[in-house]
């Protein structure tokens, strides 16, 4: 038999019935629903979270805990970040950022395809009018004999095996995880848009310290110059007092580099042609009171990325199930109704109305290895996706980790730091104050370590000062901020 020689063939069981339904369809039908009824529990069943995995069942216990609305990751964002240039530029990310549009459309897409799935227990229906023309002989008085039919063919695949069912779930997932993916896409902007604001304002105050630094050291060279004119100091002094000078001048170099590429990551985030953005030079962080030792698994499962990943679980999950009932017979209706002149002896016999109804169960016999191939497949995937959700997860509980201990060392370093800088600054000015004065032995070395050692500390509290800002942004977005 020809059917016997490829490699995926199934048997195909038709009836078909004018006015009325043939027996023989209603015997498939019923036979198809007691099939169902013994082998088919496996493919319905709904996705749940594995029993086997302690890190997945503590996440499914989080989840039934209620929401708590007063945690930071909840917070508005326009709660978080008062300052209004901030605001702006964050509200302008929001709107142009390619990224987030891209997101939003991946979104419409994956709307569409569920739409589609569920439009798929619909049954189709579809006009095909046709009509045709002949002549039999040659001799005078033949005229054209037409025929014609309007029929109207509705098309109904009934779901008995799930393949529909387990379709439209997968697609439903699909598509909460691009919601929950656009909203990580949301969160990690408005953060990277304040992260970038502050490295440009810490940098700002880097540069304007630098600049105020550097016309200082070019003052001290002169006084050198003239002490050395007095004989209070060598050659040396001078030499060195100038090289100072100078690398202050390559460090602002260094600065403007760094600050020029923060404000092309700024137009880049707003979808921008590259340009200088106005900044609060004077902008301030607002820490906000909150602080906990840790973070419950319920602001953890709150994050869209690993409810995203959840997503994705549950989607190969489903898909797997469908790879499962392509074991099983697929059953569908069509019916077929109409006008036509086609049902009497002579194609020009007036019109008439017809309908026929027809059953087709098709059974898989030779296409188990395929069938097989591909379950194992989905199998496959879907451990995958459990891999991914557990690593996400765990990633998750990292992030907020490091996100809350940088929060509270760098407020302690920026205490230690700002103690720093006052007491660096009395010592320049005790050390400037004997040099001028020539007492107390105090030698131009110590005026220049003590002016060396003020700037660095300078240096250090603006950049502790960033990084305390950068660790409440780390925060907000590790706990699933920016709704």
């Amino acid at each position: 038999m020809p059917a016997l020689k490829t490699k995926s063939s199934s048997i195909h069981v038709n009836t078909h019935i004018i006015i009325y339904m043939n027996k023989n369809f209603r015997n498939i039908a019923v036979a198809a629903l007691a099939v169902s009824m013994l082998t088919g529990c496996n493919i319905y069943k709904k996705f749940e979270l594995p029993k086997d995995s302690e890190l997945a069942q503590q996440y499914a216990q989080a989840q039934e805990q209620p929401v708590d609305s007063a945690s930071f990751g909840n917070i508005d964002w326009h709660q978080v970040f008062t300052d209004p240039v901030l605001t702006d530029l964050i509200e302008q990310a929001l709107a142009n950022n390619t990224n987030l549009k891209n997101a939003m459309l991946n979104v419409d897409m994956a709307h569409a395809s569920l739409k589609g799935a569920r439009l798929s227990f619909l049954p189709s229906l579809a006009l095909a009018p046709n009509g045709a023309g002949s002549k039999y002989g040659t001799g005078h008085g033949r005229s054209f004999g037409w025929s014609y039919t309007i029929p109207a063919q509705v098309s109904w695949e009934i779901d008995v095996f799930g393949k529909l069912l387990n379709n439209k779930r997968n697609a439903q997932a699909a598509y909460e995880q691009t919601q929950d993916y656009a909203q990580a896409v949301r969160s990690q902007i408005i953060s990277a848009t304040a992260n970038t604001y502050y490295a440009i304002v810490a940098l700002e105050n880097q540069l304007k310290l630098s600049r105020t630094t550097a016309e200082k050291w070019r003052e001290n060279v002169q006084v050198m110059k003239d002490f050395k004119e007095a004989g209070r100091v060598n050659e040396a002094a001078v030499v060195q007092s100038n090289a100072q000078y100078y690398s202050i001048l390559a460090s602002i170099t260094d600065i403007e580099v760094s600050l020029d590429e923060m404000y092309n990551t700024l137009s880049l985030l707003l979808n921008t042609m590259p340009q200088k953005w106005s900044i609060s030079p004077d902008a301030v962080l607002e820490v906000p009171a909150m602080y906990r030792e840790s973070v419950p698994m319920r602001e953890l499962a709150a994050r869209p990325d690993v409810r995203a990943a959840e997503r994705g679980l549950a989607a190969a999950y489903y898909a797997t199930a469908g790879a499962r009932a392509a074991f099983y017979p697929g059953l569908n209706i069509t019916a077929n109704g109409g006008f036509t002149n086609l049902l009497g002896s002579m194609i020009s016999n007036p019109g008439d109305f017809f309908i026929q109804l027809a059953g087709s169960l098709t059974i898989p016999l030779f296409s188990r290895g395929a069938n097989i191939a591909r379950l194992e497949a989905a199998k496959a995937q879907q451990q995958q996706a459990m891999n991914t959700f557990e690593y996400t997860l765990m990633s998750a509980s990292a992030e907020v980790s490091d996100a809350m201990t940088l929060y509270a060392k760098s407020g302690e370093k920026l205490d230690l730091l700002r103690v720093q800088v006052e007491n660096l600054e009395k010592s320049v000015e005790i050390t400037e104050e004997l040099l001028s004065l020539g007492t107390s032995g105090t030698t131009y070395l110590e005026v220049l370590t003590a002016q060396q050692s003020l700037l660095a500390a300078q240096m250090n509290e603006i950049t502790c000062e960033n990084n305390r800002a950068r660790a409440v942004i780390n925060l907000y977005q590790s706990l699933g901020g920016g709704r």
